[in-house]
C-alpha cells in the first residue's frame, strides 16, 4: 500500500465516522423535538376538554346567578381567549411567544373561574345542584390531568433544550436551525395554585 492510499482510507474512515455522528445527533434532536410536540398534544387534549366543560358550567350557574352576569361573561371571555391561545400554541409547541400567551390566557381563565367558584359559594341552591357538582368534579379531574400533562411537556422541552445546547449537538442544532423551545410556565405565583372547585 502506498502512503497516499493509506491517507485516503484514513480520511474516508474519519469522514464516515463524522457523518455517522452528525446523522445520529440530528436524528436525536428530531426525536426530542417530536417528543415535546407530542407532549403538548396531550396538554391540548385536556385543555380542549376543559374549554368544553366551562360553557356547561356557566349555563348551569346562569339560572342561579342572575345578578352576576359580569362574572359569567368574564369566564366565557377568558375561556375563549385561552382556547384561541391554545390553538396558537398547538400550531407550534415550544414557540416562546405562543407559550407565553397561552400561560397568560390560562392564568386569566383560572382567575375568573376562581371568582365564579367563590361567588357560587353564596348560593346554596347552586351548591346543591347535581349537574353543577358533576361538572365541578369533571373540571377538577381535568385540572389535574392538565397539570400532569404540563409537567410531561416541560420535562420533554428540558430534554430537548439540553440536548441542543451540549457540544457537539449545539453545532448540529445551529446548523440545522433547531431553535430553543419554551417551557409552559405559569408566570404569576397566585396562578400556580389549582382552581378550587369544592362545594363542601
Amino acid at each position: 500500500m502506498t502512503p497516499l492510499l493509506i491517507v485516503l482510507i484514513v480520511l474516508g474512515a474519519l469522514g464516515l465516522v463524522a457523518a455517522t455522528l452528525v446523522i445520529g445527533i440530528y436524528n436525536k434532536l428530531v426525536a426530542l423535538r417530536n417528543r415535546f410536540k407530542n407532549a403538548y398534544a396531550q396538554i391540548d387534549v385536556q385543555l380542549k376538554r376543559r374549554y368544553d366543560l366551562i360553557p356547561n358550567l356557566v349555563e348551569t350557574a346562569k339560572g342561579y346567578l342572575k345578578h352576576e352576569r359580569g362574572t359569567l361573561e368574564a369566564v366565557i371571555a377568558a375561556r375563549n381567549a385561552a382556547s384561541s391561545a391554545s390553538a396558537g400554541a398547538a400550531a407550534n409547541p415550544g414557540d416562546p411567544a405562543a407559550m407565553k400567551q397561552l400561560a397568560s390566557a390560562e392564568g386569566t381563565l383560572s382567575s375568573t373561574l376562581g371568582r365564579l367558584f367563590a361567588l357560587s359559594e353564596a348560593y346554596p341552591d347552586l351548591k346543591a345542584n347535581t349537574t353543577m357538582l358533576s361538572l365541578m368534579e369533571e373540571l377538577t379531574s381535568t385540572e389535574n390531568k392538565v397539570s400532569f400533562a404540563r409537567q410531561a411537556f416541560n420535562d420533554s422541552v428540558m430534554a430537548y433544550n439540553t440536548q441542543r445546547e451540549v457540544f457537539p449537538s449545539n453545532v448540529i442544532a445551529s446548523t440545522f436551525q433547531f431553535t430553543a423551545a419554551e417551557l409552559f410556565v405559569i408566570e404569576k405565583p397566585e396562578q400556580r395554585e389549582a382552581t378550587k372547585v369544592s362545594f363542601s
